[in-house]
């Protein structure tokens, strides 16, 4: 037997590694002769870059950037000896960066990410493959384009300050610095949302209650998105996930970068069609499976293949809602919760790779028979 072992993170609680070894244990406890095939996912939001550097051969280069708050910080991202350089947002501008008493996005900046881009393109970077998401940021890539040379102009053609308050006060902008120093660059950003910009289903009013703004702040923020996306000679509402990441897929389309789905790009990345086409199982995951999961998740990306090849297709999750049966529709085979016992949220994330792995277990003691 084959299984193919495919899980994102466990949020919180374990990356996509350690979910991988987490079902690998549970298959071996049942039968040590089923040949494993360890493929950890990612779908553009934290622990994309992560999954790709494992794949494509990149070395991890360390870099001293400013966090959302202007404070220096240590992060990371790779690049390989063909030019191409892998990211993700979150490794400068994420919300794990900033704790709870600290989060507010009508303060935090994405100016990290541009300066890591600086550091990569003096090292060689020729391609970016870079994931959006999980960040706790909000100024729709103002930082970002700052670091990488954008100006910023008000109505007296005065050059702005890099803070998010001088978003209202944009009169022009000039890309022509930064075009310069990207011609001739390839940038693939990865998202697993399609929201647009602004407006009800855009980066502010979706995401922002997740990044800590209250009402008053949301309303200030989207007045922000919305007088820069006035300033564009575009309109980027009429562009799917411009609104990643805070408005950071907004910004990147601005400098032509290709917007892709993040679990797509991943399963190309690492062969996933190729791998699978003998497997007589594929065992995935993530921390929480519910209705939103057929969106672009990893999940639903992994489904799209293992229908082409009939492949019976189990997810395993912390937290399974009612709403997810959306999937079954798609091509789920089944779905469990890895929750053994009531406890508490904080214990059942400590608890993640032990009940995971013994989900899994009693799982394949179900098929191995």
């Amino acid at each position: 037997m084959k299984i193919v072992i495919c899980p994102d993170s466990f949020k919180e609680s374990m990356d996509a590694f350690e979910a991988c070894q987490a079902m690998k244990n549970g298959i071996e406890k049942v039968d040590p002769t089923i040949e494993c095939i360890v493929l950890p996912m990612a779908d553009g939001g934290e622990g994309t870059s992560e999954v790709l550097i494992n794949a494509t051969g990149c070395h991890i280069q360390t870099v001293k950037v400013h966090n959302p708050f202007k404070e220096i910080i240590e992060t990371n991202y790779g690049i390989n000896q063909e030019g191409l350089c892998v990211m993700e947002s979150a490794s400068s501008c994420g919300i794990h960066l900033i704790p709870k008493e600290r989060r507010n996005p009508t303060i935090g900046l994405s100016i990290g990410l541009g300066e890591m881009m600086l550091d990569a393109l003096e090292k060689g970077a020729k391609e970016f493959i870079i994931g959006l998401g999980g960040t706790g940021t909000n100024d729709g890539g103002f930082g970002l384009l700052y670091a990488l040379g954008t100006k910023f102009y008000d109505e007296n053609n005065n050059i702005l300050p890099c803070e998010l308050s001088s978003i209202l006060k944009i009169k022009t902008i000039d890309f022509s610095e930064t075009k310069k120093k990207l011609e001739g660059i390839s940038i693939t950003v990865a998202s697993d949302v399609d929201n647009v910009f602004t407006g009800n289903s855009g980066a502010t009013y979706v995401f922002g209650p997740q990044k800590g703004a209250n009402t008053e702040q949301l309303a200030y923020l989207e007045s922000c998105l919305v007088h820069f996306n006035d300033c564009l000679e575009v309109d980027l509402n009429t562009i799917p996930k411009t609104g990643a990441a805070g408005g950071l897929g907004g910004a990147f389309y601005l400098l032509g970068a290709n917007l892709s789905s993040g679990i797509d790009m991943v399963l190309k990345v690492v062969n996933f069609e190729e791998k699978i086409k003998d497997a007589d199982y594929i065992f995935t995951g993530e921390g929480s499976i519910d209705s939103q999961t057929i969106h672009g998740k990893t999940i639903s990306g992994i489904l799209k293949k293992a229908s082409l090849y009939h492949i019976p297709v189990i997810a395993f999750a912390g937290r399974i809602t009612s709403d997810a049966s959306n999937l079954y529709e798609i091509g789920l085979t089944a779905m469990f919760s890895i929750t053994n016992e009531a406890k508490s949220l904080s214990q059942a994330l400590l608890d993640g790779k032990e009940s995971l792995e013994q989900t899994v277990s009693n799982v394949c003691r179900l098929i191995n028979r």
